[in-house]
Parts: structure tokens; sequence; C-alpha cells
């Protein structure tokens, strides 16, 4: 776990894959209070990650900031963009996609649903492909709701699984965690009301290693 950024309000880290993103022992609140030097601080999660994802998230250090950002992200003011490898490539370069959700809890699935009805919401995200080699693409992913396996369940219902998402039809497993990556956050900051962005390349690990023109352009900006 790394810490990019931190001050008396928000700390900003990346997740590792494999830790959940609740305050539990292990979880990335957990972990940070560890990394901070252990004791009873404040640390609270106020958006969430699948524990098979990783990346950027922001925590808030303060029961006033933890409020705020939970209403930005609540008020749809809270801006997440995700690098994501799918298995396969999209029919167009960049689009919408537009679904009804709905969760099997008993599976632990989500699924698109046929009609609306009890407990289906809407979901959706833009994507632009950025490049594709070897039957894996790359894409970018602007999520515009944050519905529980929103990314995952809408690319797999296309034919595109996301590499190592085995849950959802992935072919490939040889990977830590699944093919995507919360590769940028922004927000107002709750102390200033300031616009501020973080953003982080994926490790230099398979299948992110497909496309490393990645880490170039991270290294030029």
């Amino acid at each position: 776990m790394e810490i990019i950024y931190q001050d008396n309000r928000i700390l900003v880290c990346l997740k590792p894959f494999g830790v959940v993103s609740t305050d539990e022992p292990g979880g990335l609140p957990d972990l940070v209070r560890q990394s901070l030097g252990g004791g009873a601080q404040c640390v609270r999660t106020v958006h969430r990650l699948d524990q098979v994802v990783g990346g950027v998230m922001v925590l808030a250090r303060s029961r006033a900031a933890a409020r705020i950002l939970s209403e930005q992200v609540a008020a749809r003011q809270f801006e997440k963009e995700y690098l994501a490898v799918l298995e396969g490539v999209p029919e167009y370069d960049e689009g919408e996609l537009r679904d009804l959700l709905g969760r099997d809890k008993a599976k632990k699935l989500t699924y698109v649903a046929v009609a609306p009805g009890k407990d289906v919401r809407e979901a959706v995200l833009r994507y632009r492909l950025l490049d594709s080699r070897d039957g894996f693409s790359l894409v970018k992913i602007h999520l515009l709701t944050g519905r529980t396996h929103q990314i995952r369940c809408q690319f797999s219902s296309r034919g595109l699984p996301l590499a190592g998402d085995c849950k959802y039809g992935a072919q490939h497993r040889e990977m830590e965690g699944i093919g995507l990556w919360s590769h940028l956050i922004a927000f107002r900051h709750p102390q200033t009301d300031a616009p501020v962005s973080f953003q982080a390349p994926p490790p230099r690990t398979w299948p992110w290693t497909l496309f490393p023109a990645l880490w170039t352009e991270e290294e030029r900006a």
C-alpha cells in the first residue's frame, strides 16, 4: 500500500489487489492506520473498489471530511476514471454503455436485466479504446454511475470480460487481481473546496505490460 498524498483532511493511496476497501482487520483503512503509526486514528472510506481491483483511492481523515466527500459521491460530483484490459476487441473505438443492472445476492453476481424491477438500477459508463494487441484491448473508462461490479458486468455482457475476471467469463487467470485499475479520481477538497485530482499508472505486471505506452505517457507527464 503506497500513500501518494496526505494532509489533515484526506489521504490518497494506491489500494493493492486483494485488499478489501472496508474498515476491517487487513482492510485498506486498517493498513493505512498501521502505516501512520497505528492507534485509533480517524481513517474513513468514502468510496469503494472491489477486492480484486487496485488503484487510486481517497480516504477521509475526519468525520466532516467523510461527510463532504460522501455527499460528492452521492451527487455524482466525484469523478472516477479507470483503465481496463479486456479479452477481445470492442466493435467501436469509443461509446457509451447503458444498462439496467440487477444483483443476484446468493451468487454475489451482477447481471443485465431485461426490464425494470425491484433492486434493478440504471448503470452508465463511457469508454475509449486506447490500444489492442494479442487478442486483448486496453480501454479508458469514465464511470457515470457506481453500481456493484458495474464495469465487470457491462463489458462481460458484450462478450468482453476483463482479463483475469473468471467470475464474469474470462479465460485467463494467471494474474493477481483482474484487469481493472482505478487510474484517476477528481473531487473538491473537503476543507478548501478547491478542485483536486490524483492519478497513477497500473503495476508493471501482466496483462498491463502488453501496453508499455502506459508508463511512457506517465513519465512524459
